[in-house]
Order: structure tokens, then sequence, then C-alpha cells
């Protein structure tokens, strides 16, 4: 297990909590708009030790609520337990951000009680997973199988789609919440721009008004969905 980040502190990734952040690196996506290029490549520099993360969570207790664990993928780390497990011995919350390809280790941390909060990413519907994931001849059945999981677990959860200009149109939205039909939550995120795009080929943020008409689509399937980011 390779930490490529620390945020300290975080009024944003958790719902409702103040949190700090653990950034895992390593991905098996290789999605063009991906924000983080060096982090999900593992070419990152900034490696943290867990102990320098457990030494600091020991020392935080009661002035934050929750950890965020998110990647990169977070899931592809057979050995994340190690960084789990002391986290909520020391009674924190966790939230983990996914991508959806390892349902089976998904279960296995909730079944043990390790994750309280599911954020997982709809990258589109699944005939353009292919490209916007960045994965030739993507096989959508582990995608499915962490959907329904998510949804029936009885674990809080919410999904997200990061909409980009070019690979994301209002029918390639909706297909995508078909798949989530009266999910709790499901939210529009803008695309920015960080400066580490994995493919830099010109990609671009919709605009508010074609944001809003995805949305207005969307609702007619999951009717809790909101636009963030924009």
């Amino acid at each position: 297990m390779k930490i490529g980040g620390f945020q300290k502190m975080t009024v944003l990734d958790y719902p409702g909590k103040v949190a700090c952040t653990v950034f895992l690196a390593g991905c098996n996506f290789r999605c063009p708009f991906c924000h983080n290029a060096l982090l999900v490549t593992k070419q990152n520099e900034n490696e943290i030790s867990a102990e320098a993360v457990i030494d600091y969570l020991s020392r935080r207790k009661g002035l934050l609520d929750g950890v965020c664990i998110t990647g990169g993928e977070p899931l592809l780390n057979e050995d994340i337990e190690l960084l789990l497990n002391p986290i909520k011995q020391l009674g924190y919350s966790i939230k983990l951000d996914t991508n959806g390809s390892r349902p089976q280790m998904l279960r296995r941390l909730i079944e043990k009680g390790l994750v309280d909060y599911i954020a997982m990413d709809i990258k589109s519907c699944p005939e353009d997973y292919p490209v916007v994931s960045g994965v030739k001849g993507f096989d959508f059945t582990d995608i499915r199988d962490s959907i329904q999981y998510i949804m029936s677990c009885g674990i809080d959860y919410e999904f997200r789609t990061t909409v980009v200009k070019g690979l994301h149109t209002v029918d390639s939205v909706t297909s995508a919440a078909k798949m989530i039909q009266g999910a709790k939550r499901y939210y529009l995120q803008g695309f920015k721009d960080s400066g580490e795009l994995i493919n830099t080929s010109g990609l671009s943020a919709h605009s508010r008004e074609a944001t809003e008409e995805m949305l207005l689509q969307v609702r007619k399937y999951v009717p809790e969905a909101e636009i963030r980011g924009l």
C-alpha cells in the first residue's frame, strides 16, 4: 500500500463531517479526465507512511470526525485493512471512494464494519466505459455488481459522474442514471483541469446550462440528483 497524499482537514469530502483525506496511489483505470495522473500511475513522490497517518489521527481525536480514503483506486490494495482497522479503533467514521471495479473487496470491508459511507464513480453508460475509463474491452460486470451491492447493503452512499464535454452527453448521462434508478444520491460533477490530466487533449467542462439539461433528464430516474462543483 502506497499513500501518495494526505489532506489533513476537509469539510467538503465527507458529507456532514470534519475529516481528513488519505490518497492511495495506483489505479486500474486511465480516465482521460483524471485530475491526478501522477497519483494514478504511482509516480507521485510524496509518499507518506500509514504510521504517520495513524499518529496524526490519534492526536486529532475530538477535532476530526471522519477519514476519507480515496485514490487512485483504494480497493486495489489487498492490505488496505492495515490502514482501516486502526482508523476504526480510534473511533473515526470512514468514507471510501471507489470506481466500483472490485465488488468482492468492497463487500469484504463492509461486512467487517470498516466502511461507513461509500462514494462510487459512475464513469458513464456501459457502452461508453471503454473510452471514458481508458480501458479497452471493458467488462462492465463488476461495475453492475458494485452498484447493486451498494444500493442494498444498508451503508450510506452516493453515486457521482464527472461530466466532460466530448465524453458525456445528455443521452449517456441519462443512460447512466437508469442503472441506478431510485438511488439515494447522485451528483453530476463539473470537470476541472488540474493541469495533471491523464490525457491533455483539450478536454473541457460542460456549461452550467448543458449540465442542468442533463440534470432534468437524470431526475426522472434519481429524483434526489444534484449538480456539484459548478
